[in-house]
């Protein structure tokens, strides 16, 4: 099988920058949908150093040329204009694995310096995170997000193709050390770690962090997906009422993927302890979706699903000030899709995979 990082209908000109007709004069990434995007993800590299069969193919994906990926100093001013001009809040680093880029202190640093009050997250497998978590801190990373699904070492080997469980378990108790409150963990819903489950529960009950499940979504490389074989919350939802009783607590922050369960008996920083829920597919959310992606090669994404992107990087490199960023930024959101369409007959998955547009 021949693999690429897909070949998205990216607008590269000027004269191709996407229609606005009908938009409102308003500085806000807002849609044709009346969503406003608060959220952004920066991918910053396609480079991986696991192999999650859910993501990435098992050779790992082709190579960005080092030319292509936007530098530091690139992502430091799309951060800057998200922030000041667009309305941003929240900033997330992405991947493949951030941790793969050797200047991800300068990315973290250069971007802290003009995010103002947004804070700076990232999404990691936590390979590594152990010896860099002190230098990532003080250059101003406030949260992350470490994907974990399961912590049965057999199953780990298999689904990530790499026996790395205990290197994750490594980062993670570093990231604790550190002081990185909240502690998030994401997991993947598989149809061959459901069944341990809740045992990944139990394990973050215990470590005092707070994970959230993630339905799979048609976003593998290896095109495997099957609606008729992928968990479902409510599977997940018997499987953990088995051990623990849960309460829908629903959602502290309307846009927030994830609906939150009460654990009862079980508290967390004194609180009561929570379980979320990413119902990506049976319990879509498109209708609030708030986020807006950048890709590592330096192009708009406003869907996961939605293959237009408009590119960034040309004008970050011809002279272009910050305002024709911004509004090209604004342009390419307000023709965001409706929603991903999964349930529709005439359904379509994206060209790219998760892995090359960013998590």
């Amino acid at each position: 099988m021949t693999l690429s990082l897909g070949l998205p209908a990216v607008r590269r000109a000027p004269e191709s920058a996407p229609p606005t007709d009908g938009r409102p004069d308003a500085p806000e990434l807002v849609d044709r949908f009346g969503r406003v995007a608060r959220d952004l993800r920066i991918s910053i590299t396609e480079r991986c150093s696991l192999r999650c069969t859910y993501c990435m193919p098992e050779q790992g994906l082709p190579s960005i040329a080092r030319e292509n990926l936007l530098t530091p100093a690139e992502i430091a001013r799309l951060v800057a204009i998200a922030v000041r001009d667009l309305g941003v809040h929240d900033i997330r680093f992405t991947g493949g694995e951030p941790l793969m880029r050797a200047d991800l202190e300068t990315i973290v640093e250069l971007s802290s310096a003009v995010a103002g009050d947004a804070s700076i997250s990232m999404t990691t497998n936590g390979i590594g995170l152990d010896k860099r978590i002190d230098d990532l801190v003080a250059a101003g990373l406030t949260r992350i997000n470490i994907s974990l699904d399961t912590v049965d070492r057999d199953h780990f080997a298999r689904l990530t193709r790499r026996d790395r469980l205990p290197a994750v378990f490594a980062g993670i108790e570093a990231a604790k050390r550190a002081g990185i409150t909240p502690l998030k963990i994401n997991a993947v819903l598989m149809r061959d770690t459901l069944a341990g489950a809740a045992d990944l529960l139990e394990w973050s009950l215990n470590n005092g962090a707070q994970l959230r499940f993630i339905e799979q979504m048609p976003l593998d490389a290896d095109e495997a997906w099957a609606r008729d074989n992928m968990v479902s919350a409510a599977e997940l939802l018997e499987v953990l009422g088995s051990r623990f009783e849960l309460v829908l607590a629903g959602r502290e922050d309307p846009a927030a993927p994830a609906e939150e369960w009460l654990v009862n008996g079980w508290v967390q920083n004194d609180r009561p302890a929570t379980v979320g829920i990413i119902a990506s597919v049976t319990r879509s959310f498109c209708e609030a979706c708030d986020r807006t992606r950048i890709t590592a090669e330096g192009t708009v994404r406003s869907c996961l699903f939605g293959d237009d992107e408009t590119d960034l990087r040309a004008l970050l490199r011809d002279g272009s000030d910050d305002a024709a960023i911004a509004d090209r930024w604004r342009a390419a959101q307000w023709g965001k899709q409706a929603g991903h369409g999964i349930q529709r007959p005439d359904f379509v998955r994206p060209v790219r995979s998760m892995g090359a547009i960013g998590g």
